[in-house]
């Protein structure tokens, strides 16, 4: 099954006899509030205009629980996940499709959350929002609730001790930009660098100018030249959990399965026990 779905695909498949559920996830990573800026407020995006039928989920509230020790984005209780997702209609037998207003880190995040907790059919709008050419809606859908229970998986979840072991072991990207892996700059986290022996690979890099993903082909090619040619175990990190979790996508939709560190590097550097390496050297 594709991990991603273009633009028209979707229109077909809402117009036939099984449409999927619609979740609109819109957020992005903001530094205003420090500068005394309104954050940005995905609702309210929304509520201006989003795909006929689409329901919103709060990445923040519904994806992630609280900001402490686990950083910024750590999962989040499953009981709440769980009815948050039923509420937004999703249900076990029932495709879905979620998308976000371009950056597609949110999407994934909500994509890689479902995928892991046992959702079989989920997929992410490429290009998010402005891929849409069609009319958006304003109406705010009350759908039937679902059935969908998350159940986690065994695999594809790493913990701080996890990502530090693959580091050694296997491949570990750091899907931030290159300036923060190499500690030249961190606006957000305690301290700069990246975990010692993952690879720089910032998820920027695995898409096109219009937000799309590039060609299955060109993302293995691109993983491949990083060390990850789909024989060995992979994972992810970012800053919080959000963009790494599009890099698993990219990931998938070059064929190559790949586990999430969703602490990434918020709950990594608050600890001055755990090592920290700098510079252009994973090591």
């Amino acid at each position: 099954m594709n991990a991603i779905i273009s633009a028209s695909e979707l229109a077909d498949e809402l117009a036939g006899g099984d449409p999927p559920v619609l979740l609109d996830v819109r957020w992005q990573l903001s530094l205003a509030g420090a500068a005394g800026a309104p954050p940005f407020d995905g609702r309210a995006e929304y509520a201006a205009g989003h795909l006929p039928g689409a329901v919103f989920v709060d990445l923040d509230k519904e994806l992630a629980s609280a900001a402490g020790t686990g950083g910024r984005h750590p999962l989040p209780d499953l009981a709440e996940f769980g009815a948050a997702m039923r509420r937004a209609g999703v249900s076990a037998g029932r495709p879905v499709v979620v998308y976000d207003g371009g950056q597609g880190w949110a999407a994934a995040r909500a994509w890689w959350l479902l995928r892991w907790t046992g959702h079989p059919n989920v997929r992410v709008l490429d290009g998010g929002l402005p891929s849409w050419e069609a009319p958006l809606s304003t109406d705010a859908p009350v759908p039937a609730e679902g059935d969908f229970t998350p159940e986690p998986g065994a695999a594809g979840l790493l913990d701080a001790d996890g990502a530090a072991a693959l580091a050694r072991s296997g491949v570990l990207f750091d899907a931030r930009a290159g300036e923060r892996y190499r500690g030249e700059v961190e606006p957000i986290d305690p301290v700069g660098g990246h975990i010692p022996g993952a690879v720089s690979a910032p998820t920027t890099d695995n898409v096109a100018a219009d937000g799309r993903f590039l060609p299955a082909g060109e993302l293995r090619a691109r993983f491949a030249s990083l060390g990850a040619d789909g024989d060995g175990a992979v994972g992810v990190y970012c800053g919080s959990g959000v963009s790494g979790a599009h890099e698993v996508l990219a990931l998938a939709v070059a064929g190559i399965p790949a586990a999430l560190y969703v602490g990434s590097w918020s709950e990594w550097s608050a600890d001055p026990e755990r090592p920290v390496a700098v510079g252009p050297d994973p090591q």
